[in-house]
């Protein structure tokens, strides 16, 4: 059966559309990938919604019908690039742009306007992945560990994978354990909004600024000081607690390069640490996500973590800007199957949960 997964992380960078087939055994064969960046007026007012503001309700909508067409246009171009029909995809796995994620509050709010991407492209889509998952008692996130399980962990050493996105997060797999997850904390998001606001680009190509700085250790160790850090999983996070006016509160004096310099540090350090604490066998760690194409990151944790094999997921098999975008086809088959998506481990759910509400293309 052939799928289509959609992604738009924290980071705010656009959509990331993976073509799948996936056998009757679970097998899966990438088809085609295909990003498109969000428009500015789009982007901006996603990042506006994080934060409170004025008609909300109203802004709110009319962004979901934005990242409609945002995901359609991605879907129509893997459909065109591919030559595939859309009758011939089962189902869209469709994951909505979050702008808040309060699992303490019972909720976390992915925008998408489902019933219009389904209208706009005639195929059935699985969204609103997360609800269930918190209405269980869960944190609604990590939901990829599962997949991770799925693609990756058919082996005999102990590996962790790590997705650098807006947020870096965890899968840790060991044979004979649980698969179990969670979010260590800021990657992208702050590392982005920082050079964004002094570089005017949209990402630290490489990490080349960061890497021309010095860590500023007083500023590291006030940000790591964020109780969050501590906390034991299962734990989620996103830019209700990590965003800019976080950053700023702490940052007082110290000069820009010095604080991305100290922002890579960060995001290093702290993955480092939860490996130390909740996987100290950890044989190799494979890094996904935006963050994998920074050699400067990169470096950081070949440099922090010296006894651990550090890789991508290019080496497993799944290129990694699409293996977010396919986690959420396989979320959709999941759906589709009648088969859980959560892992109770990894989320402090009650248990096991069919994840997603359909939107029928026809």
């Amino acid at each position: 059966m052939r799928y289509i997964g959609l992604m738009s992380g924290t980071s705010l960078d656009g959509v990331d559309g993976v073509l799948i087939d996936i056998d009757d055994g679970g097998a899966l064969k990438l088809r085609g990938h295909r990003h498109e960046a969000f428009v500015a007026s789009l982007r901006d007012e996603l990042l506006a919604l994080n934060s409170p503001g004025g008609d909300e309700l109203h802004r709110a909508a009319v962004a979901a019908q934005g990242v409609a067409h945002a995901y359609a246009s991605v879907v129509n171009a893997l459909l065109f690039d591919s030559g595939t029909v859309a009758r011939d995809v089962r189902a869209t796995g469709a994951h909505g742009q979050t702008v808040r994620h309060r699992p303490d509050a019972g909720y976390s709010a992915q925008l998408l306007d489902g019933a219009l991407l389904a209208e706009l492209t005639g195929i059935d889509v699985v969204c609103d992945l997360r609800s269930r998952d918190v209405a269980a008692g869960g944190q609604g996130a990590p939901l990829a560990p599962g997949f991770h399980a799925a693609v990756f962990g058919h082996a005999e050493d102990t590996r962790a994978v790590l997705n650098l996105g807006g947020i870096s997060n965890l899968t840790l797999l060991a044979p004979g354990r649980a698969v179990t997850g969670f979010d260590c904390g800021p990657a992208n998001a702050l590392l982005d909004g920082w050079c964004q606001r002094h570089l005017r680009q949209p990402f630290d190509d490489d990490g080349r600024w960061a890497a021309s700085g010095q860590v500023h250790a007083p500023l590291l160790a006030a940000l790591l000081a964020e109780p969050y850090f501590d906390l034991p999983p299962p734990k989620s996070t996103g830019r209700d607690l990590f965003n800019m006016s976080w950053l700023d509160a702490r940052v007082a004096g110290v000069a820009a390069v010095d604080v991305q310099a100290t922002l890579a540090a960060l995001t290093v350090e702290s993955v480092a640490r939860d490996l130390e604490r909740h996987a100290p066998q950890t044989a190799a760690l494979f890094v996904c996500g935006g963050g994998a194409r920074n050699a400067h990151l990169m470096r950081g944790f070949a440099q922090r973590l010296p006894r651990m094999r550090i890789g991508t997921t290019d080496e497993l098999g799944v290129p990694v800007d699409q293996v977010e975008g396919a986690a959420f086809a396989w979320l959709a088959h999941r759906f589709i199957q009648r088969l859980p998506g959560n892992l109770a481990e990894a989320t402090g759910a009650r248990g096991p949960r069919l994840l997603g509400a359909l939107y029928p293309g026809q």
